[in-house]
């Protein structure tokens, strides 16, 4: 009786939560590459992407590095988008050159000071060298090669060389570590130069950093690139990739030509990276560089698994190979079954120079 008198109390009284909502105040801190007093379009890329993450997020930019290039770069920074309400500079020679051990460190220093919700970097060697590095020292597990985010904890990534994509939630503790597919966020029109309100630009302390045995456990010896006025691989509109099919350096020279006469950038299958065609820099597909241009033309390139996985974003698919069962073909939007020793020719001669 005493019991069902206590139910009849509960059901006839309201009752109020007293739980308040769980909302997650969102402050990202982007790493920033840059070269040349220039802030690099991964960057921005990185910048666009942590829009996505929710309304209020308050966007941090970090560069470091030495000299005159970096206070150009913290100048370009500071009006490239109009997202960006922070410019943190780290000016020391021990930044000279992006090394893992000082980047990560540094990352560590400026993330207890600054108690981010999200650190974003892009998927180039610069961030894959960086950001591991650094969620080890934060104890926190990255999540690579995101292609899409759907909330601040929830993001899109491919598996099994792109032939599926994998939901991944994060529910770890912050901050929440990110390299993203820079080809999957690209910089909208609209927010190139368009700053209203210029960011703060604020130094940051890096005296912790001598006392870190790691810091000089590393050194730079030297930086191998080819000296050409072509596009970046990793940002090019149209990208001209020769295969293993070209059967030598001096062959794939012909893939050069006819970039130049596109104003293309020129890429290069695995294979015909380790035959020694041409240096690393320019492999594209799962361990070299993911490319998403409006025009991709592939000669002599078999279609690997691996390579198709670096291009499936590409606008238009252009493929020349004399194997009609090539898996290139799969994936093409146009193909040609033919000899890429008289097709490539034949366009030289056909397709007028580049103004």
């Amino acid at each position: 009786m005493a019991i069902r008198t206590l139910l009849g109390a509960f059901r006839n009284r309201s009752f109020s939560s007293r739980v308040a909502p769980y909302s997650r105040s969102l402050k990202t801190l982007v790493l920033a590459e840059h070269d040349g007093g220039s802030v690099k379009a991964s960057t921005l890329s990185a910048v666009e992407a942590a829009n996505l993450l929710g309304d209020d997020n308050s966007i941090s930019l970090l560069l470091a590095g030495s000299g005159p290039s970096l206070q150009e770069a913290a100048q370009h920074a500071a009006s490239c988008h109009p997202s960006i309400s922070q410019v943190l500079l780290a000016d020391s020679d021990k930044f000279t050159y992006p090394l893992a051990e000082q980047w990560a460190k540094l990352v560590h220093v400026v993330q207890q000071k600054g108690s981010f919700s999200h650190i974003i970097t892009g998927s180039g060697s610069f961030g894959k060298n960086i950001l591991p590095r650094a969620a080890a020292l934060l104890d926190v597990s990255p999540i690579t090669d995101v292609i899409e985010i759907s909330g601040s904890n929830l993001f899109v990534r491919p598996i099994y060389a792109g032939n599926a994509l994998s939901t991944v939630r994060y529910t770890g503790s912050d901050p929440c570590m990110l390299i993203i597919r820079s080809t999957s966020f690209p910089l909208k029109p609209a927010s190139a130069g368009s700053v209203s309100n210029a960011p703060s630009v604020d130094k940051v302390d890096t005296s912790s950093l001598d006392e870190d045995d790691a810091v000089g456990k590393s050194k730079f010896i030297s930086i191998s690139s080819q000296d050409t006025e072509r596009p970046d691989l990793g940002n090019a509109r149209v990208v001209v990739t020769g295969g293993r099919a070209l059967k030598s350096a001096e062959n794939f020279k012909m893939i050069e030509k006819l970039a130049e006469k596109l104003g293309a950038a020129v890429g290069a299958t695995r294979a015909a990276v380790d035959a020694g065609f041409v240096p690393n820099e320019l492999q594209v597909g799962q361990t070299g560089k993911i490319v998403a241009p409006d025009l991709y033309m592939a000669f002599g390139v078999s279609g690997a698994i691996q390579h198709l996985a670096g291009i499936r974003d590409s606008k238009v698919i252009v493929a020349v190979n004399k194997d009609a069962d090539a898996p290139i073909f799969q994936v093409a939007d146009y193909g040609l079954v033919g000899d890429l020793f008289e097709v490539i020719p034949e366009l030289l001669e056909k397709l007028p120079d580049k103004k």
